[in-house]
């Protein structure tokens, strides 16, 4: 799978998946999982209810997924993961991990060739920056998986800069 880097919003990558970085109720929020079901329209949170009506009544939990109809958004699917909130005394990556891999597993159930993620669990779950690029490039770049290509969409230069230094490319 080629994997590539760039500085935008999800929300306009024209890929069969977008993935989103969803809280557990899977109704929206802020950020990311905001930005989606706003510019997806009401086609996705009819989906995510649906969801917690029929499998999720708990909500969805943290390092799994589950795909959505993408609305209005340039994408086929939407598939939501829930990211780990950083804790500096216990580690959470693996979870972290999880989303990426459960991600690109439902993307595969679905017959998509092509996805973009953000860097989940960056923002308002404050995982550290480095380690958030880190752990996606360490998952992406060493999935079996049926996807052509994966794209990680880094929201602004700071952190874009931020994973071309993981790469060894120049900012």
């Amino acid at each position: 799978m080629q994997v590539n880097l760039v500085q935008g919003d999800i929300t306009r990558q024209e890929v069969d998946v977008i993935v989103n970085a969803a809280n557990s109720s899977l109704l929206g929020g802020g950020g990311v999982d905001g930005a989606i079901h706003r510019k997806g329209g009401p086609e996705i949170l009819a989906e995510c209810r649906a969801l917690r009506a029929s499998h999720y009544g708990r909500g969805l939990s943290t390092g799994q997924a589950v795909a959505t109809t993408a609305g209005k958004l340039p994408a086929r699917w939407v598939v939501h993961t829930v990211g780990p909130v950083y804790s500096a005394t216990e580690d959470r990556s693996e979870l972290l991990r999880d989303c990426y891999r459960n991600a690109l597993r439902v993307a595969d159930d679905l017959g998509a060739r092509t996805i973009a993620f953000p860097l989940i669990s960056s923002g308002v779950y404050r995982w550290p920056i480095e380690d958030a690029v880190r752990q996606a490039l360490g998952v992406l770049d060493h999935a079996e998986t049926k996807i052509d290509q994966a794209t990680l969409v880094l929201f602004d230069a700071p952190t874009y800069k931020t994973a071309l230094s993981a790469r060894g490319i120049p900012a």
